[in-house]
């Protein structure tokens, strides 16, 4: 668990810098899609190096699934905590951070075609569009907590029944 802990700490630091480095390149980081999102590339690197360290120096070269999925939930726990409170804070101490993000996803949402927006949902388009201006970094923050456990519980998954060994019976 301390390995889970520790490089959660590493990750969550290493990935709010991405989020800030998008930021201040022009690009606000919660406009990408999904699976455009760099979680994607940091969370599998860093399950990966976790469980492989926990696998190979700590278990004699055992790993189960279990312990594996564990291991996985306790790194993005901590992962997602750091950044989101980072998230948070920046969005206090730099309300640019906000008022950028809500500009430019006011601004993105009003440039949908009205074709889609007739598959959307007329009035769910309304909502979405008229709760943006209400939105705090507490929102950001809880967005980013949220997606970060669904994105990192199928890579979790993967990355556990790869790595995973047990002990040979013979």
């Amino acid at each position: 668990m301390i390995l889970s802990v520790r490089n959660g700490l590493i990750a969550g630091v290493l990935g709010f810098s991405l989020l800030l480095a998008l930021y201040y390149i022009g690009k606000h980081p919660f406009l990408f899609p999904i699976y455009f999102d760099f979680r994607l590339i940091l969370l599998s690197v860093f399950i990966v190096m976790t469980l492989k360290e926990f696998r190979d120096d700590h278990q004699e070269g055992i790993l189960y699934f279990g312990q594996a999925m564990i291991s996985s939930f306790v790194f993005t726990l901590i992962f997602a905590t750091v950044t989101s409170l980072l998230i948070w804070a920046i969005c206090f101490f730099v309300p640019e951070f906000l008022t950028g993000y809500i500009a430019m996803a006011t601004a993105q949402l009003k440039t949908i075609q009205p074709a889609i927006i007739e598959q959307l949902g007329k009035e769910a388009y309304e909502r979405n569009l008229n709760q943006l201006p209400a939105t705090n970094g507490s929102d950001l923050a809880v967005d980013y907590f949220g997606k970060t456990f669904i994105i990192s519980f199928f890579i979790s998954i993967i990355i556990s029944v790869i790595l995973r060994r047990q002990p040979k019976t013979n």
